[in-house]
């Protein structure tokens, strides 16, 4: 089994109350295959929600949301949750969201909200690797199905 971030199942739980609904990650959540999750509902944001970022802030990391507020908090909390799901179901691998402030896999974007993307993991996405999950962009849909497969 897999953990895919929601928006990509087709659930409406982006911050703008979208999906990024892609079909071969809703055939591996009807298979049973995939365990479907948003952190930032999980950690206690509404949907629609103000549109967040990650930024460095004096060596640590901070998730600031398009109104200054100090979102970081139920980041965290949502990060958490999605890896209490991963050791309860024994879970090794996740299908994340690439840029997003939770799921974002290489790249997030920058803080600024100007559109800049750098280099980093989401918080969700960096927790998951600690805990030695296997992160995988829908770009890697091939390699996911290969890892899943053995093939």
């Amino acid at each position: 089994m897999v953990i895919v971030s929601a928006c990509l199942a087709g659930f409406c739980c982006r911050y703008d109350g979208k999906s990024n609904r892609d079909e071969r990650v809703v055939d591996l959540v009807r298979s049973g295959r995939a365990l479907p999750v948003c952190p930032e509902q999980l950690g206690g944001l509404a949907t629609p929600r103000n549109c967040c970022e990650i930024r460095i802030q004096g060596g640590s990391r901070r998730v600031i949301n398009s109104e200054g507020q100090d979102v970081t908090g139920a980041f965290e909390r949502g990060a958490l949750e999605v890896a209490k799901l991963a050791e309860i179901y024994g879970i090794r691998c996740a299908l994340l969201q690439e840029r997003s402030p939770s799921c974002g896999v290489n790249r997030v974007y920058d803080g600024t909200f100007s559109g800049k993307l750098i280099p980093g993991k989401g918080i969700t996405a960096g927790l998951l690797e600690e805990k030695g999950v296997i992160l995988f962009t829908p770009g890697e849909m091939d390699e996911l199905v290969r890892y899943l497969t053995g093939k």
